[in-house]
């Protein structure tokens, strides 16, 4: 453990001109102490550490000192291209692993070339989550990264949608976050097959533990850009015939299925003499749609279903009925 740290503490010294004892402690996570103890022992061991006194002191290596201890292990090598996620790394338990890896990358680079990582997190920052969510992270998620990373065989049961629990033994293949949800994609019984995470109930060794042989001809991404396609299509069972205003044209997209709306929206007949369009839109469900419609207020006009444009009335009286009462 403190060897480790020694060396993490070198990288750090040795991919920045210097660090104050309170940086490297955080860094390190450790106490001021234990640094100014790290850095006697680094001294010791013939590491030329010094320490600048003062108020603006802090610590830094002389004589241009390059420590060859740079070369990746497995895991920081597979946790470095995934180093542009600090959240999901975090999540998958990767974060340590991750943290290594920049540190000898940076150590290994030129002078020149030491602020390259900075210029790069000043500039590019992912946040995966949607507005308005409270991301949690699946307790089980890291438990699962680890059977992905080995190709691990795990017995789970499993939440399904309709609340029942099921037992199964996957191959886990490959994970997915999005927009802040975390999905699973494994082999169960020769076909491929997609899990949210946050379902699981629990992971486990199944009867015969060991790894599995991947299908090297599986693509991740492709796999699951056509599920999400599917999903999305599968999803969307109600058509709804609506008159829309160039304005609610115009932000149609935004109020339910992007992909569908814009589908719809190229297939509509002319404008009416109006300017409006009439266009025949898929949609989860009537209730689903009324939510999603009604946000467009004036700019969308329903026609059918009737049961549907019927509550549409019915809203706008209220609406009228809530105004005239106010004055």
């Amino acid at each position: 453990m403190r060897a480790a740290r020694l060396i993490k503490m070198v990288l750090l010294l040795q991919s920045r001109p210097s660090m104050t004892g309170a940086e490297l402690a955080r860094e390190l996570e450790v106490s001021e102490r234990t640094v100014t103890r790290d850095a006697g022992a680094l001294a010791e061991a013939g590491v030329p550490v010094y320490a600048d006194r003062g108020r603006a002191g802090g610590y830094r290596l002389v004589g241009g000192y390059r420590t060859r201890l740079t070369g990746l292990g497995r895991s920081e090598a597979e946790a470095l291209f995934l180093s542009g996620l600090p959240g999901a790394l975090r999540e998958m338990g990767l974060a340590d692993a991750a943290s290594a890896a920049r540190l000898k990358v940076s150590a290994a680079l030129l002078p020149s070339l030491s602020d390259a990582s900075q210029n790069a997190t000043q500039r590019f920052h992912l946040d995966a989550p949607g507005w308005y969510q409270e991301p949690a992270t699946p307790p089980l998620l890291p438990a699962i990264a680890e059977a992905v990373w080995d190709d691990r065989r795990i017995a789970v049961v499993y939440r399904n949608r309709k609340g029942a629990e099921v037992e199964r033994e996957l191959e886990p293949y490959g994970l997915v976050l999005k927009a802040g949800v975390w999905y699973l994609c494994a082999r169960v019984d020769g076909s491929f097959r997609m899990y949210r995470i946050d379902r699981f109930e629990s992971v486990g060794e199944p009867v015969e533990p060991g790894v599995f042989e991947r299908d090297e001809g599986f693509d991740l991404p492709g796999f699951w850009e056509e599920r999400a396609a599917q999903f999305a299509r599968s999803i969307l069972k109600t058509e709804v015939v609506v008159r829309v205003t160039e304005e609610g044209a115009r932000q149609l997209p935004y109020v339910g299925d992007r992909a569908a709306a814009r589908a719809a929206l190229a297939a509509a007949d002319p404008p009416d003499a109006a300017g409006r369009l009439t266009l025949t839109l898929p949609m989860e469900s009537p209730e689903v749609a009324y939510g999603q419609l009604l946000a467009l207020g004036p700019e969308v006009e329903v026609v059918e279903p009737v049961e549907l444009r019927a509550a549409f009335a019915e809203a706008a009286k209220r609406l009228v009925r809530l105004y005239e009462e106010k004055g």
